[in-house]
């Protein structure tokens, strides 16, 4: 099972937090995992990765300095702790496994979860 399994999404006011887990069976070709967000009639946007193995996050533009992304090797678990929410991160939000690539392209990663729903209201 090479399927990532998100959960952790939610309803929460704007201002607030949500915390989303990944949960990834780690394989020797992947090294990296990243989160990505879909919002309705949106192209889905790269929103941060963190490498299995290194202390080197990437983060796109809808981090903004308000996510952080972090890992637990023993529990082979990714997180995106989200703080200071707005409407507009209103989003369908995956976890994926790279495979080889830009971190940035969506095309990079090889396997997708179901997502999970963040929705923020004002």
């Amino acid at each position: 099972q090479v399927q990532p399994v998100e959960s952790g999404g939610g309803s929460v006011q704007a201002g607030g937090s949500l915390s989303l887990s990944c949960v990834a069976t780690r394989t020797t070709s992947s090294s990296f995992m990243g989160w990505f967000r879909q919002a309705p009639g949106k192209e889905r946007e790269f929103v941060a990765a963190i490498s299995w193995y290194y202390d080197s996050p990437v983060y796109g533009d809808p981090a903004k300095g308000r996510f952080t992304i972090a890992r637990d090797n023993t529990k082979n678990t990714v997180y995106l702790q989200m703080n200071r929410l707005e409407p507009e991160d209103t989003a369908v939000y995956y976890c994926a496994v790279h495979g080889d690539g830009d971190l940035r392209d969506r095309e990079s990663y090889v396997h997708w979860g179901q997502g999970t729903q963040v929705t923020v209201s004002s």
